[in-house]
């Protein structure tokens, strides 16, 4: 190990420190036996393609950049810190940032997927974050729909030739915020409103989360600007390799 990896280590555990003790979480991953079996499963066989192709894409990356495995590291250590922090919403409810925008950036949408599952399993076992029976809803709305969405916002303003770092903030706040519109949209077809359906359940589920969701988003949007600026002074050759740092970018 190097000492440009070991100073990428030293950042990813002090951050780990800072922000990562954290009491018991009841945070906004579905919790264990929250869902009824059959979207338990539905959930769990929609995730199998995205996880395959997830194996897939982290082993071609490491394959050709080898050195990217320290990144590779970090970026899941970033999703379990920031996923695992409790904080409290107005509304007697609890909310968490997800994390997943930097690996995505990174590494592509479908790597994350891995990253987020391992995360996901972690969090169930250890911390009672999430659970075992909702893990297939839980990686879905975190490590699948929210990256997809953060790589397609980060490609956008890549193509409109926006500040890379505007870029990196919309992308990994917009995938935060949507990771939450999808589990909205889980329970809403879990539990359907009985005056209005499955429409008038995830709004109420969407009004629970937005007031404290909105400001986590921007946070995260920040930290992951911060993050790929700390890269890019100790690591910026490794970034060249992965396509996140192009020559006269601004």
């Amino acid at each position: 190990m190097n000492k440009k990896e070991k100073r990428i280590i030293g950042l990813a555990a002090a951050f780990a420190m800072f922000f990562g003790v954290s009491p018991a979480a009841n945070a906004m991953h579905i919790m264990e036996g929250y869902l009824p079996p059959q979207f338990c499963i539905i959930w769990g066989v929609v995730c199998i393609p995205f996880i395959v192709a997830g194996y897939l894409s982290i082993k071609k990356t490491l394959s050709e950049h080898r050195r990217a495995i320290t990144i590779l590291a970090m970026a899941g250590a970033f999703v379990f810190v920031l996923s695992s922090l409790k904080i409290p919403s107005v509304t007697g409810s609890c909310s968490h940032m997800t994390g997943t925008g930097l690996g995505t950036i990174l590494f592509g949408p479908s790597a994350v997927s891995i990253l987020g599952i391992i995360v996901l399993i972690f969090q169930a076992i250890l911390l009672a974050h999430g659970g075992i029976t909702t893990l297939g809803a839980n990686t879905f709305s975190m490590a699948i729909a929210g990256p997809f969405v953060s790589y397609g916002i980060y490609k956008l303003c890549k193509v409109l030739k926006i500040n890379k770092y505007v870029g990196i903030f919309l992308a990994a706040a917009i995938g935060d915020l949507f990771t939450y519109c999808v589990t909205s949209i889980q329970l809403a077809l879990a539990y359907p409103s009985e005056s209005g359906g499955i429409i008038v359940s995830a709004i109420k589920f969407l009004a629970v989360f937005a007031p404290t969701q909105v400001p986590l988003a921007i946070i995260e949007g920040i930290l992951t600007v911060v993050i790929i600026i700390g890269l890019e002074t100790y690591a910026k050759p490794e970034l060249k390799e992965l396509g996140v740092v192009m020559g006269g970018e601004n």
